[in-house]
C-alpha cells in the first residue's frame, strides 16, 4: 500500500483522482447537471486509466507481454461492456452498436497508431511479434465478415426477414465466441512458444508486487465501471449542449473514453520499447470486442433488453471496421514500425472522425 501512496504522491497526473469523489458528490447533489457530470467523468477516468496502466505493467512484467496484453484488454473492455449493457437495458441499441463498432475502430486505428507514433518518437525503429499481430488481425477480419453478412443478406422489412436476421445473429454469435475461445487455447497453450514476445523492459524499471498490482487492478476496474455508468447517462445530453452529433458521440467520444485505461497502458509500453505489449493491447482489445463482447451482447439482449438485438449494423459502420482491419493487416505485416507509420494510421482514423462529425451516417 505504501508503494501505491508513494506513486500517487509523486505523479501529478494521479492528483486528478480528486475528481473521482467530486464526480460522485455532484452526481448525488445535482443529477441533472449533465454537462458538468460529463466533464467530471472524463477528468476522473484519466487518472484511473494511468493507475490501471501502472498496475497492468507490473502484472505484465511477471506474466509476459502476451498474457499482460490479454489481461489489460480484458479489464479495459469492462468499461465498454458496462456502457453497452447500460444502453442495452435502456433499449438504446443505436448507442450500443455505435459504441462497440467505434471501440473496434478506435482501438485498431487510434490506439495502435498513437502507440507507433509515441514509441517511434523515442526509439527510431521498433519491432514486435508478427505472429501475434497476424493472429489478431485475422480474428478481426473473421468478425468483420460475420458483421457484414447480416447486413448484406438482409431482405425486405418483414416479419420473416426480422426472424431470419435474429436467428442468423444468434448462430453467428455462438460461432464468434467459439472462435475466440479457440484462439485463446491456440495462443496461450498449444502454440504458446510462438507468441512470446521478447522482454524489452528498460533497465532499472521497478514494478509493484503481484498482490498489490492485482488488488489495484480489481479496485480501479470497479471504480472505472461506476464512473462509466455516470458518463453514459450524461453523454447524450452533454453532446447536444456541445453540438456533437449522436453518431460522433457513440463512435468516437464513447469509444475514446471507454478505452482510456487500455490506451494509457499501450502508450506507456510503447514509450518503454515494449511494442509487443502495445500491439497486444490494441489489437487484442479490438478482437475481444468483436468476437466476444458483441456476440455476448446479442445473447444478453434476450435477457436484459426490451427486444432481441441483431448483428445487423448500418453499412458505413461495417465499412469502417473492414477498412480499419485491412489497415492493421497492412501496417503490421512486417513486424517493424516507425513514427511515420503511426501518423498514417492516425490519418485514417481522423478521416473517419471528420466524416462522422460533419455527416453522420443513417442509423437503423
Amino acid at each position: 500500500m505504501n508503494l501505491l501512496i508513494r506513486e500517487i504522491r509523486h505523479s501529478p497526473l494521479l492528483w486528478l483522482l480528486v475528481f473521482v469523489p467530486a464526480l460522485f458528490v455532484v452526481q448525488r447533489l445535482k443529477p441533472d447537471s449533465h454537462t458538468v457530470l460529463f466533464v467530471l467523468s472524463v477528468l476522473a477516468i484519466v487518472p484511473l486509466a494511468a493507475l490501471l496502466s501502472h498496475a497492468t505493467e507490473a502484472v505484465a512484467a511477471k506474466t509476459g507481454d502476451t498474457v499482460g496484453g490479454l489481461l489489460n484488454a480484458t479489464l479495459g473492455n469492462l468499461t465498454e461492456l458496462v456502457i453497452a449493457l447500460t444502453a442495452l437495458h435502456a433499449g438504446q441499441y443505436t448507442l450500443v452498436k455505435a459504441s462497440v463498432a467505434g471501440a473496434i475502430v478506435t482501438n485498431t486505428l487510434f490506439m495502435l497508431g498513437m502507440s507507433f507514433l509515441l514509441g517511434g518518437l523515442k526509439h527510431r525503429v521498433q519491432e514486435f511479434s508478427r505472429p501475434t499481430a497476424r493472429l489478431q488481425t485475422t480474428l478481426l477480419f473473421l468478425a468483420t465478415v460475420a458483421l457484414l453478412v447480416p447486413s448484406a443478406v438482409s431482405m425486405a422489412d418483414s416479419a420473416a426477414a426480422s426472424e431470419f436476421t435474429q436467428d442468423l445473429s444468434v448462430g453467428l454469435s455462438v460461432l464468434l465466441i467459439a472462435a475466440y475461445g479457440l484462439s485463446l487455447v491456440f495462443s496461450l497453450k498449444t502454440h504458446r512458444d510462438s507468441f512470446g514476445g521478447a522482454d524489452k523492459a528498460e533497465p532499472g524499471d521497478t514494478s509493484w508486487p503481484m498482490g498489490l498490482a492485482l488488488a489495484t487492478l480489481a479496485g480501479v476496474t470497479v471504480v472505472v465501471a461506476l464512473v462509466s455508468e455516470i458518463f453514459v447517462e450524461s453523454v447524450q445530453h452533454a453532446a447536444e449542449t456541445l453540438g456533437m452529433t449522436p453518431a460522433f458521440v457513440g463512435f468516437i467520444v464513447v469509444a475514446l473514453v471507454g478505452g482510456a485505461a487500455e490506451m494509457a497502458s499501450a502508450f506507456s509500453a510503447a514509450r518503454k520499447n515494449r511494442l509487443d505489449l502495445s500491439v497486444g493491447i490494441a489489437l487484442g482489445s479490438s478482437s475481444q470486442i468483436a468476437l466476444f463482447i458483441v456476440p455476448v451482447l446479442v445473447l444478453l439482449s434476450y435477457v436484459v433488453g426490451p427486444a432481441p438485438m441483431t448483428l445487423q449494423f448500418w453499412p458505413s459502420a461495417v465499412i469502417m471496421m473492414l477498412l480499419a482491419t485491412l489497415t492493421a493487416c497492412l501496417v503490421t505485416s512486417g513486424g517493424r514500425s516507425a513514427w511515420f507509420v503511426g501518423v498514417l494510421i492516425l490519418m485514417v482514423y481522423v478521416i473517419f472522425a471528420m466524416t462522422l462529425y460533419l455527416l453522420p451516417p443513417p442509423i437503423r
